[in-house]
């Protein structure tokens, strides 16, 4: 009964268009109140204690950093760089695009960022070059989803919290899917790219053109390699790894491209603050959200229907997948991650599943759900970015989220892809 008030009443205020964060408070809020089995200050008490966390200060920092690499000028050097080497390939622009959102990925760990970052950019060249809108569009949506993947991961952040897995191992374990993810939509786009004429960049390749280029972009090369490279040789915590990154965000900025001026790191700052905001309510509330049903020990029953239903990983797997897929469709990643990630995880572990597998194959789950209507915000952000409809996106991206659902299956079916570079380095 008390499942049933909870769920009944998140969507409920969902269905009205509450804001999210707020629809799981007042869902929490009306499960207490009707059944008076905890406190009413036990909302106000896990809003604090949830986010009063050292792993979750790597949120706000990492939002931070990856803001203020856009507003500093990485993305357009990174894009030099990756025009310079692979531009002069069929659909060369189309591909240069998607090794930029994986680029960019390695240092935001936002999906929306990377595409904001990156469409700017990219769209009125790709336009003029004679790539179709929709194709575009769709294109920037679908690789702008690899950066919640490739680590640092902020969905990842929150799974290592909600469930103690270990943070620095899940950034690990996001390396192979992402890499894979992105291969796959350059394989798609290079052969697209061919059916429709897309040609690349005609002009002969001149190497020591690409050479300067790459200088240049040094500092912006550098970046990822200061932050994975930091946490994986143990010189700092993932959450140290967010306050290096924004830093050196702000330093190559403001001090060495000289791009990120007084009046822009205000704008920055109060964007990041902003996202910070919404975020840590929503964390707050759908801890208290996890933690209502942890004590009503509705995990525990939900996993014992799904094992009544099958006991075959395969089989729960592929229930589990189209679970997600369907969440990420109408509810944001960080409330999906906080809510279910308690609800699934024991399902996982009692069938022997890898915590880390585990966690990978939700966040490839919930990244598909930034290209699926009707919330899809990566969709939203790229019609914005475009000057375009929605309804133009969506026209170009059946192609590429069938292309993502296949990836998840390989994700989901083969761990090595996620744990193999985990056995390579012995964790």
């Amino acid at each position: 009964m008390t499942a049933a008030v909870l769920f009944a009443g998140l969507a409920g205020f969902l269905i009205f268009n509450v804001p999210v964060g707020i629809a799981i408070g007042l869902a929490c809020m009306l499960t207490i109140v009707t059944f008076g089995t905890l406190s009413d200050l036990y909302i106000s008490q896990t809003l604090v204690s949830a986010t009063d966390s050292f792993p979750i200060m790597a949120i706000p920092l990492f939002i931070l950093a990856g803001d203020l690499m856009g507003a500093g000028g990485v993305s357009r050097r990174i894009l030099a760089v990756a025009q310079a080497f692979i531009g002069r390939v069929t659909g060369g622009l189309a591909i240069v695009t998607v090794v930029v959102c994986m680029f960019f990925a390695a240092v935001s760990g936002s999906g929306p960022a990377t595409v904001a970052a990156v469409g700017s950019m990219v769209i009125p060249t790709m336009i003029e070059a004679g790539y179709s809108r929709s194709f575009v569009l769709a294109l920037l949506a679908t690789a702008g989803s690899i950066g919640v993947i490739i680590p640092p991961s902020i969905p990842m952040v929150l799974y290592g919290v909600s469930t103690g897995t270990s943070i620095s191992s899940l950034f690990l374990a996001g390396a192979g899917p992402g890499l894979l993810i992105g291969f796959v939509l350059i394989v798609y786009v290079y052969f697209y790219s061919k059916k429709k004429g897309w040609s690349g960049d005609p002009t002969p390749f001149d190497g020591r053109k690409a050479l300067a280029v790459t200088w240049e972009a040094k500092w912006a090369l550098l970046n990822p390699v200061i932050i994975l490279g930091g946490i994986y040789a143990g010189i700092f915590t993932p959450t140290e790894a967010a306050a290096v990154a924004a830093v050196y965000a702000f330093v190559c900025g403001a001090f060495i491209h000289r791009e990120l001026k007084a009046g822009d790191i205000f704008r920055t700052v109060a964007t990041s603050c902003a996202t910070t905001g919404t975020v840590m309510i929503i964390l707050g509330c759908a801890s208290t959200f996890a933690r209502i049903l942890t004590i009503e020990q509705i995990p525990g029953a939900i996993a014992d229907g799904l094992l009544q239903i099958s006991s075959n990983p395969i089989i729960i797997m592929l229930i589990i997948n189209a679970l997600l897929l369907l969440v990420g469709c109408v509810m944001d990643t960080t409330p999906a991650i906080l809510v279910l990630s308690p609800i699934l995880y024991p399902v996982a572990t009692s069938l022997g599943i890898d915590p880390i597998h585990f966690g990978i194959v939700m966040v490839v789950n919930l990244a598909i759900g930034f290209i699926t209507p009707p919330l899809g915000i990566n969709l939203f952000v790229a019609a914005r970015i475009g000057e375009s409809s929605l309804s133009r996106v969506i026209q170009g991206i059946v192609p590429f989220v069938i292309a993502m659902i296949l990836s998840l299956l390989v994700i989901t079916y083969v761990p090595a892809v996620s744990l193999g570079l985990l056995s390579l380095v012995g964790r």
